[in-house]
C-alpha cells in the first residue's frame, strides 16, 4: 500500500473537499480522485460519498481515518529523521500564535532558535477566530504547533505555559470604578466590549454568565484581546478580560465570582512531539515559563 495515497486519504477527509485537498498537496484533482478509487478498490470498502457539490466521510472512513493518519505521520517522521541525522535540524515548522499579544518573549525565543539552527523554516500564522480555529489548523495538519486558550482535544497533546485570573474592565469615571470589587450580574446591565466569537477567554465568560443566567448587550466585538481596553477606556462599554493586557484609562477591578482561570498551553498534534524538530522547539518554547 502506497504512502502516498493514504496521504490522499487523509487530507480529503481533514478538508472534505477533493479540490482543497489537491491544492494543498500540489497535485491535480484528477490525481487525486484516482488515487482514492485505488485506495478503496485496494482495502475493498468506500471511504467516502461524493458528489459533483460535496464529499462526506462513510462509516469504513471514519474508522480507517486514525490509523492511516498515524501510518503517515510515521512515514513523514522516518524521512525526517533520516534527514536530520546527517544535517541537524531541518524543515518547516508553523506556529499558530495570537494576534497582537505576546505572552511570552517570541521573537527573542524563535530568533535564538533560529540562530542555533538555520536550517529550520519558522512560519507565523495567526486565526481570525481565535484558540478555535488555531485547534481547528493543528488538528487538520495545517500548522504544526500553536498556542490555545481552549481545552485541547483528544487529538493533541498539550502543556499549560501561562494562568491569568479574570478581572473587570470598567471606565475610569464609571460609577463602578471605585468599588473594591464587581459580580457579573453588577456589569450584566451594561454595554459590554469583547473579542469575537471563537476565542478562548470569550467563550470561557459566555459560559459563565450563561451558567449564572446573564445576558449581556455587546457594543463592540474585536479581533483581539489588547484591543479591548482602548475601547473600555474611551466609554465604549465594560469588559471581562484576562489580567494580562494593558488597561491605561481603565479601573481594573477583582471579580467576586469569575470565570476560571484563563491557561494558555502549547499543543501538538498528538503524538508529533516525537519529530525531534519540534520536541526542540516545544522546548525552547516552554522553557520562559
Amino acid at each position: 500500500m502506497e504512502t502516498r495515497l493514504l496521504e490522499y486519504f487523509v487530507t480529503v477527509a481533514d478538508e472534505l473537499s477533493v479540490t482543497r485537498a489537491s491544492e494543498r498537496l500540489f497535485v491535480a484533482q484528477s490525481t487525486v480522485s484516482a488515487g482514492l478509487r485505488s485506495l478503496e478498490g485496494e482495502l475493498g470498502v468506500a471511504l467516502f460519498e461524493r458528489t459533483t457539490k460535496s464529499v462526506r466521510l462513510l462509516a469504513a472512513g471514519e474508522v480507517l481515518l486514525p490509523l492511516a493518519r498515524a501510518l503517515v505521520d510515521d512515514a513523514e517522521e522516518l524521512r525526517r529523521a533520516a534527514t536530520e541525522s546527517g544535517s541537524g535540524l531541518r524543515g518547516r515548522v508553523r506556529i499558530g500564535t495570537f494576534t497582537g499579544m505576546q505572552l511570552l518573549d517570541l521573537p527573542g525565543v524563535l530568533g535564538r532558535f533560529r540562530r542555533e539552527h538555520p536550517l529550520v523554516d519558522i512560519q507565523l500564522v495567526s486565526s481570525p477566530v481565535g484558540s478555535t480555529g488555531l485547534a481547528d489548523d493543528l488538528g487538520h495538519g495545517r500548522l504544526d504547533l500553536a498556542f490555545l486558550a481552549v481545552p485541547a482535544p483528544p487529538t493533541l497533546d498539550a502543556w499549560p505555559i501561562a494562568t491569568f485570573d479574570f478581572v473587570a474592565l470598567v471606565p475610569e469615571g464609571h460609577p463602578l470604578a471605585t468599588r473594591a470589587a464587581v459580580s457579573l450580574a453588577d456589569l450584566a446591565g451594561e454595554e459590554w466590549v469583547d473579542v469575537l466569537p471563537g476565542y478562548g477567554n470569550r467563550l470561557q465568560l459566555d459560559r459563565a454568565l450563561a451558567d449564572r443566567g446573564l445576558a449581556r448587550h455587546l457594543a463592540a466585538e474585536l479581533p483581539d484581546l489588547p484591543s479591548v481596553a482602548p475601547w473600555v477606556a474611551a466609554g465604549f462599554g465594560v469588559a471581562v478580560v484576562p489580567d494580562v493586557i494593558e488597561a491605561s484609562g481603565c479601573a481594573r477591578l477583582p471579580l467576586t465570582d469569575p470565570p476560571p482561570p484563563w491557561v494558555v498551553s502549547l499543543a501538538v498534534r498528538r503524538g508529533a512531539a516525537r519529530r525531534p524538530l519540534l520536541a526542540a522547539l516545544a522546548e525552547a518554547l516552554r522553557a520562559p515559563a
